[in-house]
Protein backbone atom coordinates (compact mmCIF):
# COMPACT_ATOMS: atom_id res chain seq x y z
CA UNK A 1 0.00 0.00 0.00
CA UNK A 2 1.15 3.52 -0.97
CA UNK A 3 2.12 5.71 1.80
CA UNK A 4 0.57 9.46 1.45
CA UNK A 5 3.46 11.77 2.89
CA UNK A 6 2.24 13.85 5.33
CA UNK A 7 2.03 16.87 3.27
CA UNK A 8 -0.52 15.59 1.38
CA UNK A 9 -3.24 14.89 3.45
CA UNK A 10 -6.21 15.79 4.20
CA UNK A 11 -8.59 17.41 6.84
CA UNK A 12 -7.46 20.12 9.40
CA UNK A 13 -4.13 21.09 11.22
CA UNK A 14 -4.76 23.36 14.04
CA UNK A 15 -1.69 26.10 13.60
CA UNK A 16 -1.23 29.65 15.52
CA UNK A 17 -4.95 29.98 16.78
CA UNK A 18 -7.07 28.79 13.77
CA UNK A 19 -7.86 25.14 12.02
CA UNK A 20 -6.31 25.26 8.23
CA UNK A 21 -6.58 23.44 5.56
CA UNK A 22 -4.28 20.62 5.65
CA UNK A 23 -1.95 21.40 3.06
CA UNK A 24 -2.08 25.40 4.39
CA UNK A 25 0.00 24.13 7.33
CA UNK A 26 3.17 25.94 5.78
CA UNK A 27 6.44 27.15 7.25
CA UNK A 28 9.18 28.78 5.80
CA UNK A 29 12.62 26.92 5.37
CA UNK A 30 14.48 29.87 6.79
CA UNK A 31 12.43 28.74 10.00
CA UNK A 32 14.25 28.91 13.17
CA UNK A 33 13.55 25.43 14.62
CA UNK A 34 14.38 23.44 11.57
CA UNK A 35 18.07 24.72 11.17
CA UNK A 36 18.65 25.00 15.21
CA UNK A 37 15.80 22.42 16.70
CA UNK A 38 14.45 25.31 18.82
CA UNK A 39 11.35 22.58 18.76
CA UNK A 40 9.11 21.00 21.45
CA UNK A 41 6.46 18.58 20.67
CA UNK A 42 3.60 15.97 22.52
CA UNK A 43 2.60 12.68 21.52
CA UNK A 44 -1.16 12.03 22.31
CA UNK A 45 -3.95 9.45 21.53
CA UNK A 46 -7.38 9.69 21.48
CA UNK A 47 -9.69 6.81 22.32
CA UNK A 48 -13.56 6.63 21.34
CA UNK A 49 -13.74 9.98 21.39
CA UNK A 50 -11.61 11.43 24.07
CA UNK A 51 -8.10 12.49 24.04
CA UNK A 52 -5.92 10.14 27.03
CA UNK A 53 -4.21 12.78 29.65
CA UNK A 54 -4.61 15.49 27.41
CA UNK A 55 -4.20 18.45 30.26
CA UNK A 56 -0.89 16.40 31.17
CA UNK A 57 0.30 16.40 27.63
CA UNK A 58 -0.11 20.27 27.35
CA UNK A 59 1.26 20.84 30.24
CA UNK A 60 4.71 19.12 29.56
CA UNK A 61 4.59 20.85 26.48
CA UNK A 62 4.60 24.13 28.02
CA UNK A 63 6.90 23.00 30.39
CA UNK A 64 9.70 21.53 27.16
CA UNK A 65 8.90 25.24 25.67
CA UNK A 66 10.33 26.90 29.40
CA UNK A 67 13.63 24.63 29.43
CA UNK A 68 13.90 25.77 26.11
CA UNK A 69 13.39 29.41 26.81
CA UNK A 70 10.61 30.26 25.44
CA UNK A 71 6.96 30.63 26.20
CA UNK A 72 4.17 28.86 24.69
CA UNK A 73 1.24 31.59 23.58
CA UNK A 74 -1.56 29.28 24.65
CA UNK A 75 -2.63 28.94 27.75
CA UNK A 76 -2.90 24.58 28.43
CA UNK A 77 -6.60 25.00 28.84
CA UNK A 78 -6.85 26.71 25.16
CA UNK A 79 -4.58 23.71 24.05
CA UNK A 80 -7.15 21.41 25.40
CA UNK A 81 -9.62 23.20 23.63
CA UNK A 82 -7.99 23.77 20.21
CA UNK A 83 -7.39 19.67 20.41
CA UNK A 84 -10.70 18.05 21.07
CA UNK A 85 -11.95 20.89 18.43
CA UNK A 86 -9.60 19.75 15.97
CA UNK A 87 -10.41 16.00 16.49
CA UNK A 88 -13.64 16.58 15.63
CA UNK A 89 -13.04 19.01 12.45
CA UNK A 90 -11.12 15.78 11.24
CA UNK A 91 -14.01 13.39 12.08
CA UNK A 92 -11.93 11.20 14.32
CA UNK A 93 -14.19 10.07 17.53
CA UNK A 94 -15.33 7.00 16.25
CA UNK A 95 -14.40 4.11 18.05
CA UNK A 96 -13.00 2.34 14.42
CA UNK A 97 -10.40 5.05 14.31
CA UNK A 98 -7.17 5.51 16.05
CA UNK A 99 -6.11 8.85 16.45
CA UNK A 100 -2.96 10.02 16.96
CA UNK A 101 -2.40 13.95 18.39
CA UNK A 102 0.96 16.03 17.59
CA UNK A 103 1.21 18.97 19.16
CA UNK A 104 4.80 21.29 18.51
CA UNK A 105 5.86 24.76 19.48
CA UNK A 106 8.40 26.46 17.57
CA UNK A 107 10.47 29.24 16.82
CA UNK A 108 10.09 31.22 13.64
CA UNK A 109 11.50 32.74 11.29
CA UNK A 110 12.12 36.22 12.09
CA UNK A 111 15.54 35.96 12.99
CA UNK A 112 18.71 33.53 11.85
CA UNK A 113 21.60 32.92 14.20
CA UNK A 114 21.84 30.97 17.37
CA UNK A 115 20.38 33.72 19.21
CA UNK A 116 16.71 33.57 18.62
CA UNK A 117 15.41 37.02 21.08
CA UNK A 118 13.04 38.02 18.13
CA UNK A 119 11.26 34.83 16.66
CA UNK A 120 7.51 34.57 17.24
CA UNK A 121 6.69 31.08 18.96
CA UNK A 122 4.17 29.12 16.45
CA UNK A 123 1.87 26.32 17.81
CA UNK A 124 0.11 23.69 15.63
CA UNK A 125 -1.64 20.44 16.22
CA UNK A 126 -2.08 17.84 13.42
CA UNK A 127 -4.17 14.50 14.22
CA UNK A 128 -4.71 12.03 12.13
CA UNK A 129 -5.64 8.28 12.28
CA UNK A 130 -2.36 6.04 13.32
CA UNK A 131 -2.47 2.48 14.44
CA UNK A 132 -0.06 0.25 16.29
CA UNK A 133 3.13 1.99 15.78
CA UNK A 134 5.31 -1.21 15.75
CA UNK A 135 3.80 -4.10 13.09
CA UNK A 136 1.18 -5.72 14.72
CA UNK A 137 3.04 -9.38 14.24
CA UNK A 138 5.45 -7.99 15.72
CA UNK A 139 3.79 -6.76 18.71
CA UNK A 140 1.97 -10.14 19.17
CA UNK A 141 5.76 -11.92 18.72
CA UNK A 142 7.23 -9.63 21.55
CA UNK A 143 9.79 -7.10 19.78
CA UNK A 144 13.66 -7.25 18.75
CA UNK A 145 15.65 -5.01 20.12
CA UNK A 146 19.31 -4.59 19.36
CA UNK A 147 21.73 -2.30 21.42
CA UNK A 148 22.57 1.31 20.73
CA UNK A 149 25.57 3.25 19.80
CA UNK A 150 24.61 6.33 20.68
CA UNK A 151 23.45 7.02 24.37
CA UNK A 152 20.91 9.33 26.17
CA UNK A 153 22.87 12.27 27.42
CA UNK A 154 24.17 13.19 30.41
CA UNK A 155 21.35 16.31 31.89
CA UNK A 156 24.60 18.95 32.55
CA UNK A 157 25.05 18.90 28.65
CA UNK A 158 21.34 18.19 26.68
CA UNK A 159 17.67 20.01 28.21
CA UNK A 160 16.67 16.05 28.94
CA UNK A 161 13.75 17.16 30.77
CA UNK A 162 12.42 18.65 27.99
CA UNK A 163 10.37 16.82 25.35
CA UNK A 164 12.62 18.80 22.34
CA UNK A 165 12.48 17.62 18.67
CA UNK A 166 16.67 17.81 18.83
CA UNK A 167 17.17 15.45 21.44
CA UNK A 168 15.54 12.54 18.58
CA UNK A 169 18.05 13.28 16.32
CA UNK A 170 20.17 9.94 17.47
CA UNK A 171 16.77 8.10 18.33
CA UNK A 172 16.02 8.25 14.60
CA UNK A 173 20.01 7.26 13.79
CA UNK A 174 19.83 4.17 15.79
CA UNK A 175 16.39 3.28 15.11
CA UNK A 176 17.48 2.98 11.37
CA UNK A 177 20.78 1.21 12.36
CA UNK A 178 18.36 -1.17 14.10
CA UNK A 179 15.55 -1.59 11.14
CA UNK A 180 18.52 -2.44 8.69
CA UNK A 181 19.91 -5.41 10.98
CA UNK A 182 16.00 -6.68 10.97
CA UNK A 183 15.45 -5.65 14.17
CA UNK A 184 11.98 -3.19 15.42
CA UNK A 185 13.66 -1.11 17.65
CA UNK A 186 16.79 -0.51 19.98
CA UNK A 187 17.86 -0.43 23.79
CA UNK A 188 19.93 3.09 24.55
CA UNK A 189 21.86 3.05 27.43
CA UNK A 190 22.84 6.61 29.17
CA UNK A 191 26.02 8.12 28.96
CA UNK A 192 27.01 5.89 31.97
CA UNK A 193 26.46 2.70 30.61
CA UNK A 194 23.08 1.76 32.18
CA UNK A 195 20.05 0.93 30.73
CA UNK A 196 17.32 4.19 29.54
CA UNK A 197 15.06 3.34 27.19
CA UNK A 198 14.23 2.60 23.47
CA UNK A 199 14.21 4.81 20.76
CA UNK A 200 11.05 6.38 21.78
CA UNK A 201 9.71 4.38 24.48
CA UNK A 202 10.86 3.46 28.57
CA UNK A 203 11.45 0.40 29.49
CA UNK A 204 10.08 -2.07 32.06
CA UNK A 205 11.34 -5.67 33.28
CA UNK A 206 10.01 -8.11 35.42
CA UNK A 207 11.98 -10.16 38.17
CA UNK A 208 10.30 -12.76 40.65
CA UNK A 209 7.28 -11.01 40.13
CA UNK A 210 8.58 -7.44 40.60
CA UNK A 211 8.80 -4.49 38.15
CA UNK A 212 12.31 -2.92 37.63
CA UNK A 213 12.68 -0.07 35.47
CA UNK A 214 15.51 2.49 34.75
CA UNK A 215 15.40 5.80 37.17
CA UNK A 216 14.59 8.73 34.36
CA UNK A 217 17.52 11.21 35.65
CA UNK A 218 18.67 11.60 31.89
CA UNK A 219 15.47 10.86 29.67
CA UNK A 220 12.07 11.62 30.05
CA UNK A 221 9.42 10.09 32.76
CA UNK A 222 6.92 9.19 30.17
CA UNK A 223 3.23 9.66 30.64
CA UNK A 224 2.43 6.65 30.03
CA UNK A 225 5.52 5.20 32.23
CA UNK A 226 3.39 6.85 34.92
CA UNK A 227 0.20 5.46 34.57
CA UNK A 228 1.52 1.97 33.99
CA UNK A 229 3.46 2.35 37.47
CA UNK A 230 0.13 3.48 38.80
CA UNK A 231 -1.87 -0.13 37.15
CA UNK A 232 0.75 -1.87 38.80
CA UNK A 233 0.34 -0.57 42.20
CA UNK A 234 -3.42 -1.25 42.15
CA UNK A 235 -2.41 -4.70 41.84
CA UNK A 236 -0.18 -5.00 44.39
CA UNK A 237 3.05 -4.86 42.28
CA UNK A 238 6.19 -3.66 43.79
CA UNK A 239 8.01 -1.15 41.06
CA UNK A 240 11.12 -0.73 41.54
CA UNK A 241 12.86 2.55 39.66
CA UNK A 242 16.98 2.28 39.99
CA UNK A 243 20.22 1.90 37.82
CA UNK A 244 20.19 -0.83 35.93
CA UNK A 245 23.30 -2.11 34.29
CA UNK A 246 22.70 -4.51 30.83
CA UNK A 247 24.64 -7.25 32.44
CA UNK A 248 21.66 -7.67 34.48
CA UNK A 249 19.47 -8.33 31.42
CA UNK A 250 19.89 -12.18 31.81
CA UNK A 251 18.13 -12.44 35.33
CA UNK A 252 14.83 -11.00 34.28
CA UNK A 253 12.04 -12.96 32.87
CA UNK A 254 9.70 -10.48 31.48
CA UNK A 255 9.92 -6.90 29.54
CA UNK A 256 7.94 -4.30 27.50
CA UNK A 257 7.94 -0.69 26.54
CA UNK A 258 5.52 1.98 27.10
CA UNK A 259 4.60 5.15 25.49
CA UNK A 260 1.97 6.93 23.62
CA UNK A 261 2.09 5.31 20.42
CA UNK A 262 3.80 2.33 21.55
CA UNK A 263 1.64 1.79 24.31
CA UNK A 264 2.29 -1.16 26.62
CA UNK A 265 4.09 -4.10 23.90
CA UNK A 266 6.27 -7.03 24.76
CA UNK A 267 9.62 -7.75 24.32
CA UNK A 268 10.74 -10.96 23.14
CA UNK A 269 14.21 -9.72 23.09
CA UNK A 270 17.47 -7.67 23.12
CA UNK A 271 20.28 -8.41 21.68
CA UNK A 272 21.55 -12.12 22.89
CA UNK A 273 18.10 -11.85 25.71
CA UNK A 274 15.30 -13.41 25.45
CA UNK A 275 12.13 -12.42 27.30
CA UNK A 276 8.78 -14.66 27.81
CA UNK A 277 5.23 -12.13 27.39
CA UNK A 278 4.19 -13.52 30.81
CA UNK A 279 1.69 -12.90 32.86
CA UNK A 280 2.69 -9.36 34.31
CA UNK A 281 2.85 -8.33 31.47
CA UNK A 282 -0.18 -9.44 29.78
CA UNK A 283 -2.16 -8.20 32.86
CA UNK A 284 -0.47 -4.60 32.73
CA UNK A 285 -1.74 -4.63 28.91
CA UNK A 286 -5.03 -5.94 29.66
CA UNK A 287 -5.56 -3.18 32.10
CA UNK A 288 -3.96 -0.42 29.91
CA UNK A 289 -6.59 -1.10 27.63
CA UNK A 290 -9.30 -0.90 29.68
CA UNK A 291 -8.37 2.26 31.04
CA UNK A 292 -8.12 4.00 27.76
CA UNK A 293 -11.22 2.17 26.29
CA UNK A 294 -13.28 2.11 29.49
CA UNK A 295 -16.62 1.81 27.44
CA UNK A 296 -15.74 -0.71 25.18
CA UNK A 297 -14.71 -2.82 28.67
CA UNK A 298 -18.31 -1.50 30.60
CA UNK A 299 -20.52 -3.08 26.94
CA UNK A 300 -18.67 -6.20 27.01
CA UNK A 301 -19.13 -6.89 30.76
CA UNK A 302 -22.64 -6.11 30.26
CA UNK A 303 -23.09 -8.48 27.03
Amino acid sequence: MAIVPYDQRDGFIWLNGQLVPWSDARVHVLTHGLHYASAVFEGMRAYDGEIFKLTEHNQRLHESAKILDFEIPYSVAELDKAARDLLRANKLTGSDVHPYLRPIAWRGSEQMGVSAQMTKVNVAIAAWDWGSYFDPAARLKGLRLTFAQYRRPDPRTAPTKSKAAGLYMICTLEKHRAERAGYNDALMLDWRGQIAEATGANIFFVKDGVLHTPLPDCFLNGITRQTVIGLAKQRGLKVIERAIMPEELSEFSECFITGTAAEVTSVSEIGPYKFALGDITRTLMDDYTALVHPAKVRAAAAG
